[in-house]
């Protein structure tokens, strides 16, 4: 029996986020997400049915001349054969980054995979969903997200810092159009923090285009 995945789109193009940012990436969105953020950009990825195998996965990823490799969602980890997907992906020698909510717990994600964990805000309508234990799992290759749409929101995941000490890499990105970048690069050297401003580079190039 072929292990499958239900296949939101898988396309090429930059990274517009993260670690990477920049780089050319296949990007693997999976369907389907249990939270509903309100500043949610993929809402088209939350339903559909187009099952792939793992096999025909790797084959339309291998069209494309890059190792990087980006999984994504809605929220992959809800479909649990996401695993085996990444432990195929890993075999096949590519650089993987793993986007994920943080609302499921990512023990036994391949070690060789970059954790992307979001933090919800406040402002998302889904701050009750986070699995702050986590947060404690992730390494120095691994990256921590908080998406901010307002100050409390800053002031909030400043807070959520001081609890919750994290080696990975630490990323404060503005909710697109809600807040200006500017204002959260203020508040970041005000503040003295030791994280990293993101902006969604690809919206900025492409708008909210799909598969970009």
């Amino acid at each position: 029996m072929k292990t499958e995945l239900n296949i939101n789109e898988i396309f090429y193009s930059l990274q517009g986020e993260a670690r990477e940012v920049g780089l050319p990436t296949v990007f693997v969105r999976l369907t389907g997400c249990p939270l509903r953020c309100s500043y949610c950009d993929t809402e088209y990825a939350f339903k559909g049915s187009n099952l792939l195998s793992i096999d025909d996965i790797v084959t339309e990823i291998q069209r494309y001349k890059t190792k990087l490799v980006c999984v994504t969602g809605g929220e992959p980890l809800a479909q649990i054969n996401c695993h085996i997907l990444l432990d195929r992906l890993v075999k096949e020698g590519c650089q993987i980054s793993l986007e994920t909510s943080g609302s499921i717990d990512i023990q036994g994600v391949n070690p060789a995979v970059s954790i992307v964990m979001d933090v919800k805000t406040p402002s998302s309508g889904e701050v009750g969903k986070n699995l702050y234990s986590n947060i404690k799992k992730l390494e120095i290759k691994d990256q921590l997200k908080f998406v901010i749409g307002s100050k409390s929101d800053f002031d909030w995941s400043v807070n959520i810092l001081s609890r919750y000490p994290t080696q990975a890499g630490v990323l404060f990105s503005p909710v697109f159009e809600a807040l200006k970048p500017v204002d959260l690069a203020d508040w970041i050297l005000e503040k003295q923090l030791n994280v990293r401003l993101q902006v969604q580079m690809h919206k900025l190039l492409w708008g909210d285009q799909k598969g970009k």
